[in-house]
Parts: C-alpha cells; structure tokens; sequence
C-alpha cells in the first residue's frame, strides 16, 4: 500500500542529500551560526562524496532492477548504486556536526545524538524506500562514511589551517581538485556521477580559496574565542530575522552567481574544443565541456558563499 505519509517523509530524507538542501545548510552554517564550524563541514563533505562517487565507478553494481522494486525517484538511475553516497552524506554530516560542535556549542550530548540518530536513519531509509538502493548498499555507505570520518576528522583542523595561512594554499587546492577530478573521470559510459564529482570538487575548492581569501584580506567571520562555547540561548526575533535575510539575500546571490557561470563556461568550452554547442544538453555530456564548466561554475559558487556575499552583507549592514 502507498502510504502518503511515508512518501512525503522519504521525500525530505533524500532531500537531505541534494543539492537544494546543501545551497540551503551550508550558507546558513557559515552566514547565521559558526563559520568554523561549516567549513569543516564542507571539507569532510567533499571528501565523503567524492571518495563515494569514485568507488560507485570502480565497483561498478546496478540500481536495484524494476521490477520488483518501484521507483520513486529516477533522477540519479543512470549512476551506480554501490556504496549509496546519500547514506555516506545522511551518515557524515550529522555525525560530523556532532563531533565538531559538542564542546563548542552548548547543548545536551542526548539531544546531538537523537538528532544525528533521526537524520542518518532518515536519510539511509528513504533511499531503500524510493527503490534507489539496497539494504546493502545503504549499510556500506554507512560504514564506508565511518570509516573516512575516522580517519579524515583528526586531520580537519590542519587542512583548515593551511587553506587558511599557507601562502601557496588557493595554488595547490586548485590544482589537487583538479587532479582529482581528472584523475576520476575515466567513465565509458556517461552519468550524473561525473558532473556531480566535478560540482562537488568545484565547489570544495571555491570554499577553501575564499577562506584564504577572508583570512588574507582580515574579513572575520568565526566568533571570538571569549564568546565561546556559543549558545543557542540568544535567539531573538531580531537575530531570527536577520538571518533569514541574510540567507535569502545570500542564496539569491549564490543562484545568480551559478546562472550566469554556466551561461559563461558552456560556450567557452564548446568553442575550444570545437564541440557543436547548438544542442546544449548533449554538448554538456562531453567531459571536455562537463569538467570545465561545473568545476568552474561551482567553485565560483563555493567562492561566493565564503568571500563575496560575507564582504556583500558587510557592505550593507548585515554581518
């Protein structure tokens, strides 16, 4: 039986894995709450997602056939299905948020762990439930987010750092994004993978290079270390206010910033590597046009969020 209730609650749970809710949560992170704490975030993210879609390419396994199973969603068919990387996501993210911010942030650990508890089990379900994964590959992209959290969340505070205060930082984080994403787009076949590794990394590089820039140029956004642990406590309807503000103002931002780069890169690329551009979406399956375009695209984006709408808010009043 078709449970409306259902629908709509693994609806939302596989939401918490695209790109309309990380344009909503990061920005939000950064802007309204801890700008430390979001790009941490953003660094684990990039490197769940990324190392998820290239094991998808490597391991190679098919969607769940239909029949028997019903799909409700068919946005991400033509990708693999092992591990599912909206698991490592709906896995990494709250328990990153949990590790980074219990400590710095006042609030009761029970109340962390229901919360990251909710949203991973929210997120891990709803993909078996819209027919895009199996149990098992929910379960290894459970364990697969584990196991690079393990490793990656001892060494977060020192890639933070070096983005932010190694003088060659912006040079050497362009070029390893770069690299990385050459280096795993050797698909036969196209799919949404590759452009969604490219975003990913694209946007990953955006953000470090406008944290250096913040840094370089003394543009603060991390609370002051006397206004420490941070409490949520100092809500108002003014703050609540200004931050919806800033949100809105900020995304509006962030989408203009993404219409106008991908209207920029798609007949730039084209037109270098001579790449009929008449019909936009096929010219858009070419990875000499794919790569360039969401990389850049999406780095802008990632940029825009860390340097260019901070300075924007600073200039009108906002920050």
């Amino acid at each position: 039986t078709r449970s409306r209730f259902l629908y709509y609650l693994f609806s939302l749970g596989t939401e918490l894995g695209n790109e309309l809710f990380y344009i909503l949560f990061f920005p939000f992170c950064i802007w309204n709450l801890d700008a430390w704490l979001g790009r941490r975030l953003i660094i684990i993210w990039v490197w769940v997602m990324y190392l998820g879609q290239c094991t998808k390419d490597v391991i190679r396994w098919p969607r769940p056939a239909s029949p028997p199973v019903v799909k409700l969603e068919v946005f991400y068919n033509s990708e693999y299905s092992m591990p599912s990387t909206h698991a490592m996501s709906g896995t990494a993210i709250p328990l990153a948020l949990l590790l980074l911010s219990y400590g710095r942030w006042q609030y009761p650990l029970m109340f962390g762990l229901i919360l990251a508890f909710c949203w991973c089990t929210l997120v891990c379900c709803s993909r078996i439930y819209m027919g895009m994964h199996s149990v098992l590959d929910v379960i290894a992209g459970f364990l697969y987010a584990i196991l690079i959290l393990v490793v990656f969340h001892p060494v977060v505070d020192l890639i933070d750092n070096f983005n932010l205060t190694y003088k060659y930082a912006p040079l050497i984080i362009i070029s390893l994004h770069l690299a990385l994403g050459i280096f795993s787009f050797t698909l036969d076949t196209w799919s949404t993978s590759r452009g969604d590794t490219a975003q990913i990394l694209g946007c990953g590089a955006g953000v470090a290079c406008g944290s250096h820039v913040n840094y370089i140029v003394g543009l603060k956004l991390d609370p002051s270390p006397e206004t420490l642990p941070l409490s949520l406590s100092s809500v108002t309807v003014a703050v609540f206010g200004k931050a919806i503000l800033r949100l809105l103002i900020g995304v509006i931002v962030l989408l203009l910033t993404k219409v106008a780069m991908k209207k920029a890169t798609i007949p730039l690329a084209c037109k270098i590597f001579h790449i009929p551009h008449e019909d936009v979406r096929k010219a858009r399956q070419r990875m000499e046009v794919e790569l360039p375009y969401r990389y850049i695209t999406y780095g802008m984006v990632g940029f825009s969020l860390m340097f260019i709408v901070p300075c924007l808010f600073h200039f009108i009043g906002l920050s």
